[in-house]
């Protein structure tokens, strides 16, 4: 592993924004995790979904400073920015560009999150409509969506398109069935796959794995691949230039 650690730019650990962390006290705990299981870098991806996660950004953004002093307490090296898990609407551009919305750590990509049952058309369009907005979507979690579980091609033209993929730590140990694990084994040796986020929510049931998934990645695919993946692609949305309509 890179002395620098891996990313987790898939989370909900700001707390009282949405579904993952309650207090402050499960986000600590949450972060002690992350750090344990390697990881030096973290985008927080609080939901926004309409009648559902529509917690004002003002809010998220003062509940992560939160985040910023915990961080610095468990160790210097750890390091927290602050993203967004887009659930997607036709009202996603202009939401992004009146910054009602967060995008990944104040760069051009976008954390873009469907239904289970969203079609091809649907997710297409989606995409389409934020890489003509100067976007770089991020199709959270992809092993959940009937529309690209069953048909990797859609993948490929999703990526061929320019949108990245992205997978949770655990579908790739197992944690969700072993169907969902060869899924995302086949996706990544076809490089398909871009990132990998632990999703993690709480520190009891849906915990971060993303140390044990960098490992058996590095074990099967090998370092380079994995490397790839959990460092030097992550490493990419930070570099991206701040976003600036």
């Amino acid at each position: 592993m890179s002395e620098k650690g891996i990313f987790d730019i898939h989370c909900h650990i700001v707390p009282g924004v949405d579904d993952g962390a309650t207090d402050i006290e499960e986000t600590r705990k949450l972060l002690r995790m992350e750090y344990k299981q390697g990881v030096r870098n973290i985008i927080a991806t609080p939901h926004f979904r309409f009648r559902m996660f529509e917690t004002p950004v003002e809010k998220v953004k003062e509940q992560f400073k939160l985040v910023e002093k915990a961080a610095a307490e468990i160790s210097p090296d750890l390091h927290v920015y602050l993203g967004c898990e887009f659930h997607s609407t036709m009202e996603m551009l202009p939401m992004l560009r009146e910054k009602k919305v967060m995008t990944m750590a104040d760069s051009r990509y976008v954390l873009t999150e469907f239904s289970h049952n969203s079609e091809e058309n649907y997710i297409h369009e989606r995409i389409s409509a934020l890489l003509s907005g100067g976007y770089k979507p991020i199709v959270a979690h992809i092993e959940r969506y009937e529309a690209t579980r069953i048909n990797l091609d859609f993948v490929e033209d999703l990526v061929n398109m320019g949108a990245y993929m992205q997978i949770n730590a655990d579908s790739i140990i197992g944690k969700d069935g072993f169907f969902t694990r060869r899924y995302c084994n086949k996706a990544m040796k076809y490089g398909l796959i871009h990132f990998v986020g632990s999703d993690c929510h709480n520190s009891t049931q849906r915990i971060t794995r993303i140390g044990e998934a960098y490992k058996m990645t590095a074990k099967k695919l090998g370092q380079d691949y994995a490397d790839e993946l959990f460092i030097h692609n992550p490493e990419e949305i930070l570099k991206n230039k701040p976003h600036v309509d």
